[in-house]
């Protein structure tokens, strides 16, 4: 029980550094309607999207930092099973960030190709 304790905090203190230096980036609060949207308001609302895609993709890039570096001091045999842990956690909030943004995007493409036939 107490050698469980102890990997545990390693484990927290391993990836504090993680979750402090990376920013989870928020998606866009409103995506406009494309069926009653501006032109205007369609352009403000892609160029949310690209800031948005900008951010995520900056996270991304702080997060693999980090977890090259974390990876790197769990090196050897002995850790094998904590550098396991850990890449299963890394790995899933890689994937979480790319699948938001994915939807973010998908969203968007929807009010576009809405927008089109509203503007014909």
């Amino acid at each position: 029980m107490r050698m469980k304790k102890l990997i545990i905090s390693i484990a927290l203190i391993f990836c504090m550094p993680l979750a402090l230096a990376c920013n989870y980036p928020a998606p866009p609060k409103s995506i406009p309607d494309g069926a009653t949207s501006s032109k205007d308001e369609m352009f403000a609302g892609m160029k949310m999207l690209a800031a948005y895609q900008e951010n995520i993709s900056v996270y991304l890039s702080c997060i693999e930092a980090d977890a090259q570096k974390v990876v790197k001091k769990i090196a050897g045999k002995k850790h094998k099973r904590k550098r396991k842990l850990f890449i299963k956690k890394y790995s899933a909030k890689y994937n979480d960030a790319v699948e938001a943004r994915t939807r973010t995007v998908e969203l968007f493409n929807a009010e576009i190709r809405a927008f089109k036939v509203q503007s014909k």
